[in-house]
């Protein structure tokens, strides 16, 4: 019954976050849930140090699903691959309620670098990770961060904060797109700007206006209107 339980929740996860998805049954045929089938397999044959059958299995749903997630990879609950095209290297983890989309790569640097040799990223929960995103090194993606399309990562990302670009840099969302009732599809709001530079200036802009607002309110001057010239 706990197995039932757990695979009815994931499914009922994966629904919530996909709006294509119609039912339970078409969720099943999903590579991503194949995928994730397949490496808790692998991911168990890897514990008991059966490192060559554990590869077997990886490289069978590779070939199965477009997915390559390495055995010795950590992954929570509910995790989503949508669509597929994905890598997930050998040291990282995955927290639960994790989100990802096509082509993303959570990658390694040099196995030198790193506490324990660890070279992947460590991912928190309810993170959204991109299409064609990059997060590189033994890195930390906090609780509820973002990650935009084709951004890569290669520094820590704070918790509940929206990163794009290359190299990734936070922007600042409104409040209202912050901290969404409902799942946000597709890693960010569609009526955000993506480029860091321009959101910045948009923000300092609107500061300016605010001040002279507040500077016109306290001291109570009005601007004289303009005179017209005469002949």
């Amino acid at each position: 019954m706990r197995l039932f339980s757990g695979l009815f929740d994931y499914l009922e996860s994966v629904e919530a976050r996909d709006p294509a998805a119609r039912s339970h049954w078409e969720v099943l045929i999903y590579p991503g849930a194949w995928a994730l089938v397949l490496h808790r397999v692998a991911h168990w044959l890897y514990g008991g140090q059966l490192y060559f059958l554990a590869r077997c299995v990886n490289h069978f749903s590779r070939f199965l699903t477009a997915i390559d997630i390495h055995p010795g990879a950590r992954i929570g609950h509910r995790f989503f691959i949508d669509h597929g095209f994905t890598v997930i290297g050998e040291t990282a983890q995955i927290g639960d309620d994790v989100t990802i989309y096509q082509n993303v790569t959570l990658g390694g640097t040099s196995p030198h670098t790193g506490k324990a040799g660890k070279r992947h990223p460590t991912i928190g929960d309810k993170v959204v990770i991109g299409s064609g995103a990059q997060v590189l090194g033994p890195i930390t993606v906090g609780e509820g961060a973002r990650i935009g399309a084709n951004a890569v990562v290669t520094r820590d990302v704070a918790a509940g904060a929206t990163v794009v670009g290359i190299p990734a840099k936070p922007v600042p969302v409104d409040i209202e797109t912050a901290e969404p009732r409902e799942f946000l599809p597709y890693g960010t709001p569609c009526n955000e700007i993506a480029d860091p530079v321009l959101a910045r200036l948009c923000e300092l802009e609107r500061e300016i206006v605010r001040l002279r607002e507040e500077a016109k309110a306290r001291t109570g001057v009005k601007e004289a209107p303009a005179r017209s010239k005469r002949a």
